[in-house]
């Protein structure tokens, strides 16, 4: 247990960054499937709205956001060729 009061402080500020970075990281999870999936270009959209939002709170790293709408916009495409 911390015993110093700026220790204290600091384990319930990581408590909180933690629950809001798990609920961010699922929320992506889950706009992933959908936008990889017969999705529409909203769904697409708001996938890669979240992940610059997710790249701008320090959740995920700015390259990894790139390669995963460049994932999305391959998907699209090839998904246009298909039909």
């Amino acid at each position: 247990m911390a015993n110093l009061k700026s220790s204290k402080k600091d384990i319930r500020r990581i408590a909180r960054r933690t629950e809001r970075n798990i609920a961010l990281k699922s929320r992506l999870k889950t706009l992933r499937k959908k936008a990889l999936g017969d999705a529409s270009d909203s769904d697409k959209t708001a996938y890669a709205s979240a992940l610059d939002k997710a790249v701008k709170a320090n959740v995920v790293h700015k390259n990894k956001a790139n390669r995963e709408k460049s994932k999305i916009a391959r998907s699209a495409l090839h998904s246009k060729s298909r039909h």
